[in-house]
């Protein structure tokens, strides 16, 4: 049984830092993506930042040069620095595995319960 259970959300000032983990356990899939999505109250789910089997990386438009994912295989957890942070980023944040395009959430087969994070002004 796959399961990801995220860690490390809360709340932080404008311009302050976060990081987000993800521990994943029961997945050998090690060819797909693995992600980082947010969704605020009443929009869609979109991808923040995504990371492919051969570590490339994938970002949004409005975390790039912000955002930094990164995992570590021995540990089975992905994780999600974040720098700068503003208002902006509020939202529930959401790990997950499996995914055949990196950003797509719909192409994404296994995900945690989210982690809240909120960045006040």
């Amino acid at each position: 049984q796959v399961q990801l259970e995220e860690f490390g959300g809360g709340s932080v000032a404008a311009g302050g830092s976060l990081t987000l983990s993800c521990v994943v356990s029961g997945y050998s899939h090690s060819d797909y993506c693995m992600g980082w999505f947010l969704q605020a109250p009443g929009k869609e789910r979109e991808g923040v930042a995504g990371i492919a089997s051969d570590g490339t990386t994938a970002y949004a438009d409005g975390v790039k040069g912000r955002f930094t994912i990164s995992q570590d295989k021995s540990k089975n957890t992905l994780y999600l620095q974040m720098n700068n942070v503003s208002p902006g980023d509020t939202a529930m944040y959401y790990c997950a595995a499996g995914g055949t395009s990196c950003l797509s959430a719909r192409d994404y087969n296994y995900w945690g319960q989210g982690t809240q994070v909120t960045v006040s002004s």
